[in-house]
């Protein structure tokens, strides 16, 4: 659109440089004797109305971009009767304004199509060589010089108005090309941008007077959060600088983890020149330990998960026999107290032991979820008599707590859901009581902010101390002599894999609260379709 906004812009501008070449002729003084004018008035009427219709043309230019094909060719049929006028009125010019004709058609054809640009073409030639018929009929007419001279313009304007149709075509198809492959460009600029801004290793882009431009969003947090104006990498990361300058200078990479500001993990620096053999552009990359840490911490489980499957499956069947055996051996009638309560420690360490193993299984199985749609407070209450049934509370108590007048649907695997609430419920009655005092646990349903589900598994005991509460989700991690440190990092687990988020929550006035944030069912619905 811009290029044929050029030519048309161009055509109107000449035409208006061709108007006035028309009038200095038709006005021209007597004296000259050059041009010859038969009829001198309607020489100048001719050249004074082509004058006006050109300077109109020329300030219509903006607004005939939106019907150009339209205007380009009523301008050119203007253009046509005002040449051949012209040639009758002064026909010792003739020559001259032939040629400006052929400049006003090839023009034209560069953003005319080629049919309609061959077909103005034609129309000058019939014009031009039905002039000259014309004029050879007068007694003075011109002869078979001016056949010959108006049969080659007309060829001339052929051959121009072809030309210019193939090059004008060329040059739409060459700008389109031009537009998308910058669209193309400019697409893949912000892609690489936008990959660039949220990658998780800090990218930053200094100069030889040490000075920042370019900085992404990991490199910006572990900065500590500069300011906007702040661009001097010395005054930012002293350390940073110190070892840029170190490795420009001698070439070796210091490789230990420093930490670029307070409250921020500790990085691993890395140094490249923006181009070979240039100084002046250096791209450091910033490598957090803490993500190196999560990433290694991440293979050493899955290898320690498979391990231990496989260790735990030979540890089975060893295990059932002591049990099978302490089981016959309590049987006996002819034991003491004594070796009653060996067998009982028998048992209780196998019970024990068998928990570890199907936690360990549970650890490598990482099976997939397959969601329904539940009304959390239906569950809740089927929970907690199915739980009550199975198992001896004694004088704890576990109750469900739920508003029935407004239900609270969510997304979730039941059965994976039943494994995290229970492992929460079993923690609850286990360490979530006061000495000397029965446990009071709860199961609270309900709904949150903007309609967001919520589970919650509530005690009164003593709570979690901070320190503590950092840490209770990491694998292995217990304060119980007893414990294995995989349930509530296997209930995590399980929350993630069911697009919802596990927290604790310090209760005030005494107590914890294990708080499950479950995905809607409008939201999963809405997902759904999105996907499909």
């Amino acid at each position: 659109m811009t290029t044929i906004r050029h030519e048309l812009s161009f055509l109107n501008v000449f035409r208006v440089v061709q108007s006035l070449v028309y009038a200095g002729l038709a006005f021209s003084p007597a004296g000259m004797g050059w041009p010859e004018l038969d009829t001198p008035d309607f020489a100048r009427t001719v050249a004074m109305l082509y004058l006006v219709f050109a300077l109109v043309a020329l300030l219509l230019n903006r607004r005939s971009m939106a019907y150009v094909r339209t205007a380009v060719a009523v301008t050119l049929v203007v253009d046509i009767t005002a040449a051949i006028l012209a040639t009758s009125a002064m026909h010792d010019a003739r020559i001259g304004i032939a040629m400006m004709l052929a400049v006003n058609l090839s023009a034209g054809a560069l953003i005319l199509p080629l049919r309609i640009s061959s077909f103005f073409a034609a129309l000058a030639t019939l014009g031009m060589l039905g002039h000259t018929f014309f004029g050879a009929s007068t007694p003075n007419g011109p002869g078979d010089r001016d056949l010959l001279e108006a049969a080659l313009f007309g060829l001339a304007y052929f051959a121009s108005t072809a030309l210019c149709s193939v090059l004008g075509r060329q040059l739409r198809a060459t700008e389109a090309l031009a537009e998308q492959r910058s669209t193309d460009l400019a697409n893949l600029s912000q892609v690489n941008e936008l990959i660039i801004r949220r990658m998780k290793t800090g990218v930053l882009l200094v100069d030889d007077a040490n000075r920042i431009h370019q900085i992404n969003e990991s490199a910006w947090m572990l900065l500590g959060n500069p300011g906007a104006d702040q661009r001097d990498l010395g005054q930012l990361a002293p350390e940073l600088s110190r070892r840029l300058y170190h490795w420009m200078t001698s070439g070796k990479l210091d490789e230990t983890a420093t930490q670029l500001a307070d409250g921020v993990p500790e990085v691993v620096p890395r140094f490249t020149r923006l181009a070979p053999n240039d100084d002046s552009h250096v791209l450091i990359f910033l490598d957090d330990t803490s993500l190196l840490s999560r990433r290694a911490e991440e293979l050493t489980l899955s290898s320690l998960g498979r391990l231990s499957a496989s260790i735990a499956h030979e540890i089975r069947n060893p295990l059932a026999a002591i049990r099978y055996s302490a089981q016959l051996l309590a049987e006996s009638k002819s034991m003491d107290s004594t070796d009653q309560r060996m067998v009982e420690i028998i048992n209780n360490h196998c019970i024990r032991l068998n928990e570890i193993i199907e936690n360990i299984l549970q650890l490598s199985r990482r099976e997939r979820s397959r969601p329904e749609t539940l009304d959390l407070g239906h569950w809740a209450q089927d929970f907690v008599e199915e739980y009550s049934q199975g198992n001896d509370l004694g004088a704890d108590s576990l109750r469900v707590i739920t508003n029935s007048a407004v239900p609270v649907t969510a997304v979730a695997d039941p059965q994976q859901l039943q494994q995290v609430v229970w492992n929460l419920v079993q923690n609850a009655l286990r360490y979530g009581r006061l000495p000397g005092e029965p446990a009071r646990v709860m199961v609270v349903a309900r709904q949150g902010e903007h309609g967001v589900p919520i589970l919650e598994v509530i005690d009164r005991g003593p709570g979690i101390a901070p320190k503590v509460a950092a840490q209770i989700f990491e694998p292995f991690y217990t304060t119980h002599e007893y414990g294995t440190g995989l349930g509530l990092y296997l209930a995590r687990q399980m929350s993630e894999a069911n697009q919802a988020a596990l927290e604790y929550v310090r209760v005030a006035g005494g107590g914890s609260c294990f708080r499950l944030i479950l995905t809607p069912a409008q939201m999963s619905k809405a997902t759904g379709e999105e996907e499909s």
